[in-house]
């Protein structure tokens, strides 16, 4: 069994372990050992066992090189108290594994986690502010309208408005937009937005929307400084009266513990336990990269401002810290770089309920934020100017015509190229011959409409044609013109 890429989706974290379980059991090399004067089968010691699954996770894409060896460790301590594995008396149900020559082996049938399932997805339809529809009698702009090619019942239509027959356009403009249909807008387009880049179905497949505040949103996109960091109602500072900060041997070791310890310290981790299976999700698209980055950044929009700002400012100190090879080693045990990713991922990312691979999705995800964290913390102006532009849209006024829907809109142009007066010219005249010839045609054709009745229509259309004359023939004076 090859290990696969395990893409966004619903209950990945499930899936990876599941996953995970089954590749250990096929691939694990099993053998003969000899342990107090007797021999066991099918059995594997615990230094080959860490050794044989490190070198799985971090060939794996779904985990990567990052994986430690003491993360492995702790994965197999997992496997053994969820029975995957057990020592060979039958023992399991502890964690009490470590890295040494004890002798473990299969059960029969190794539990692999269920889907649970989620009620079904209903749509949220946001409300927006009615129309408000002038009562008849006022007064009205003249509203221009633009040709369009017409067959012969949409030409009477069009022409009969010029002698009365049908009630001419006019304009309607909608109720005034609350700040709160301003942040339901913000909230339905950005998760709209997520789900595409996600490639699901339903975000509600990996999120519950009702726990997302729109406020949040409009928040992180507006309340920020010129560094791009969340600007917070509350700017009371911790005072510090004494500048000169101690230089001592080990200073550095000791800031970088207060930190950790910090942010160790928080009930909730900074990403939030709601949002644990969303940020799971995106690290199915970590293979692609820009993807990968524009989900994370659509998703860090969903934080709570006091979250994002902490998470911005943290990111950058690790990404700066990692990066700074004048800095004093921080740890003797192991690099800077690893360090700041076991110290800070349980504090970026975990989840409300216990998952067997928390420590693994958090440190391939804190690793992935802090190789990109310029990018992925500022937020995103495409998908800003988008929301921006169809606020604009809905406090635009509309056309009405008489017995029309409102709402009702025209698809937009697919392109426009532009053409010469000439051409203009031709497009002009047979846009109105075209529609003329077939409307005498089907005068003169109908066999149920009797000789005088066909002479009748004719004389109309005559009259019809010679009150429109001097309009519809009138010779251009433009240079050039734009054709859809």
């Amino acid at each position: 069994m090859e290990p696969r890429l395990v893409g966004p989706g619903p209950y990945r974290a499930t899936r990876l372990w599941n996953e995970t379980i089954e590749l250990f059991r096929e691939g694990m090399p099993l053998r003969r050992h000899r342990s107090l004067f007797k021999n066991y089968e099918c059995c594997f010691k615990a230094s080959e066992a860490v050794d044989w699954l490190h070198e799985l996770l971090r060939c794996n894409q779904n985990f990567g090189p990052e994986v430690t060896r003491n993360q492995t460790i702790q994965l197999l301590k997992k496997f053994l108290k969820n029975h995957v594995i057990e020592d060979i008396k039958g023992r399991w149900g502890k964690e009490d594994f470590e890295d040494d020559s004890h002798l473990y082996r299969f059960p029969p049938s190794s539990p692999l986690k269920p889907y649970p399932t989620r009620p079904p997805y209903r749509k949220e339809v946001i409300k927006i502010p009615d129309w408000n529809v002038p009562e008849a009698g006022t007064s009205q702009e003249h509203i221009p309208v633009k040709p369009v090619m017409m067959n012969s019942e949409i030409w009477f239509k069009r022409h009969s408005i010029a002698i009365g027959e049908v009630p001419a356009c006019r304009l309607v403009h909608r109720q005034e937009l609350t700040q709160a249909n301003i942040e339901e807008i913000w909230k339905s387009m950005t998760l709209s937005h997520l789900q595409k880049v996600l490639g699901l179905n339903s975000v509600e497949e990996v999120l519950d929307t009702k726990l997302v505040n729109p406020k949040h949103i409009v928040h992180n996109v507006y309340n920020v400084n010129k560094q791009g960091i969340v600007i917070l109602e509350d700017k009371t500072r911790p005072s510090c009266s004494d500048l000169k900060q101690p230089t001592y041997i080990g200073f550095e070791r000791d800031v970088f513990k207060t930190i950790a310890d910090y942010y160790g310290q928080m009930k909730e981790p900074l990403l939030t336990f709601h949002l644990f299976d969303v940020f799971v999700s995106v690290l199915g698209l970590l293979q692609k990269n820009k993807k990968a980055i524009e989900a994370l950044r659509v998703s860090c929009l969903l934080l709570p401002p006091e979250n994002r700002k902490k998470l911005q400012l943290l990111m950058k100190m690790m990404a700066r810290i990692s990066l700074n090879k004048d800095l004093p080693s921080l740890c003797d045990t192991a690099g800077t770089r690893t360090l700041m990713v076991q110290a800070f991922s349980h504090c970026i990312l975990c989840s409300r309920d216990e998952v067997d691979l928390d420590e693994l999705l958090a440190a391939k995800l804190v690793t992935f934020l802090m190789d990109n964290c310029q990018e992925i913390l500022n937020v995103p102006s495409s998908l800003q100017t988008v929301i921006e532009e169809h606020v604009v849209h809905l406090r635009r006024v509309q056309i009405k015509y008489a017995d029309a829907d409102t709402d009702t809109t025209l698809p937009a142009p697919s392109f426009c190229r532009q053409i010469s007066t000439d051409e203009c010219e031709y497009q002009r005249v047979t846009g109105s011959q075209e529609p003329l010839a077939a409307l005498l045609e089907e005068i003169t054709m109908n066999k149920e409409i009797s000789v005088k009745d066909k002479k009748k229509k004719l004389k109309q259309v005559k009259k019809i044609l010679k009150s429109l004359l001097v309009f519809s023939f009138q010779p251009c004076a433009c240079k050039g013109f734009y054709i859809f």
